[in-house]
């Protein structure tokens, strides 16, 4: 053990000097020019605001109806005897839906067509009995009295044929209520009743719903500052001559894509909802195709043309806080965070400045998430708004 000790103090003796000779050398050196940190400006890419046209895009949930949504429902009892179509079939008018089976009907039918003939006989042997007693009258043989008696007894007759006549015109008309038509172009509905049920005009259900899809109605609300921004935006006296003027309109399905036929506010309902506060609104769009449906859902979109607004890149701003920011670079090259109140604009890689910035500021548009106030950073100018999306 002791033989080991004094080798290590050997070592140690030899190494020391060496080590303070380092030392000494290495604080006596003079610094050579780039050595430690870098602390020159880094770059950052920066825009200068301007203002241009641009366009805000306003949503609505909507909801869907066809320009007719008609309940078929039978006018007559019956037993539902055939059903000639399926759920979402597309029928034309006039085409064969449902056919009932209603006996009672055409047993009415049958006795109608029997009192006729009992009333037409009683309406000859009637007329025979005029034509029998007019010459007789005319030679004094009776008297006048019994012409006009037996007159009467023909009208009487008469009458009962008409009646007879009109019962089994009736019966006819009932017959005809058993096959239950389509009043409409359109959509078959859903068909809650089978073959063999029992259905009659107070049913509680409908035999199914035929929509008119040719054009679809798409109801949306604007609450009462939305509608009088609306009346002080577009020119004219009436809310017809508005409306002329309201730009085309949009629908975004619920799968996101847009539905390629736009659209026209075409009507406002007359009364704001005392519950809600909001008003209805009505759009019509055209649906050639049939690809929209009653009861679907979509959002319409309404574009706000604004000639001279101040745009803002989206790639300028993050958030924070639940605020949006972002850094102006001042006349020193030195950032600082801001926010700012924007809007969406319609072409999507631009906001619309409310308030926080203004024409002329310069923005960093990348690398903020390296920033820090009072920076000095080295801005490189980018010239257009396209170069940052």
């Amino acid at each position: 053990m002791a033989d080991i000790t004094i080798q290590l103090n050997k070592k140690m003796k030899q190494t020391i000097p060496i080590v303070l000779v380092v030392a000494l050398l290495t604080s006596c050196s003079p610094q050579q020019p780039g050595a430690g940190f870098d602390t020159s400006p880094k770059e950052y890419p920066v825009y200068t605001l301007q203002t241009g046209a641009a366009t805000i895009i306003s949503a609505y949930p909507a909801s869907l109806e066809g320009e007719q949504n008609i309940e078929i429902r039978p006018k007559v009892d019956g037993f539902i005897r055939e059903i000639f179509v399926d759920e979402g079939a597309v029928v034309k008018k006039g085409q064969l839906l449902f056919k009932l089976h209603a006996p009672q009907y055409e047993q009415e039918m049958v006795s109608a067509a029997a009192m006729i003939s009992s009333a037409e006989a009683a309406v000859n042997a009637a007329r025979l009995q005029v034509n029998n007693i007019l010459p007789l009258v005319k030679k004094a043989i009776v008297t006048h009295t019994a012409l006009e008696t037996a007159q009467y007894q023909l009208a009487e007759k008469e009458a009962a044929l008409a009646q007879a006549k009109a019962s089994l015109a009736n019966a006819r008309t009932n017959i005809g209520y058993t096959s239950i038509g389509s009043p409409v172009n359109g959509i078959v509905g859903a068909i809650p009743y089978k073959t063999g049920s029992l259905v009659s005009s107070q049913s509680p259900l409908a035999l199914t719903t035929v929509s008119n899809i040719g054009k679809v109605y798409a109801y949306f609300s604007f609450d009462e500052k939305q509608l009088l921004g609306f009346f002080a935006r577009y020119p004219g006296h009436t809310v017809e001559e508005k409306l002329k003027h309201f730009p085309p309109v949009t629908l975004l399905l619920t799968d996101g894509t847009e539905y390629p036929e736009k659209g026209r506010i075409a009507a406002v309902n007359g009364m704001i909802d005392k519950k809600t506060g909001s008003i209805s609104f009505r759009a019509t769009f055209p649906n050639p195709s049939g690809m929209l449906r009653s009861g679907g859902s979509a959002t319409l979109q309404i574009p706000l043309e604004l000639p001279d607004a101040l745009l803002l890149p989206q790639k300028a701003t993050f958030e924070m806080q639940g605020k949006k920011l972002v850094f102006v670079v001042d006349e020193k090259n030195r950032v600082s965070s801001r926010e700012v109140q924007v809007t969406a604009a319609g072409n999507g890689g631009n906001y619309i400045v409310q308030a926080g910035v203004q024409r002329g500021d310069r923005v960093v548009t990348d690398g903020m998430d390296n920033l820090r106030d009072s920076m000095i950073i080295k801005p490189i100018q980018q010239q257009h708004v396209k170069e940052i999306y």
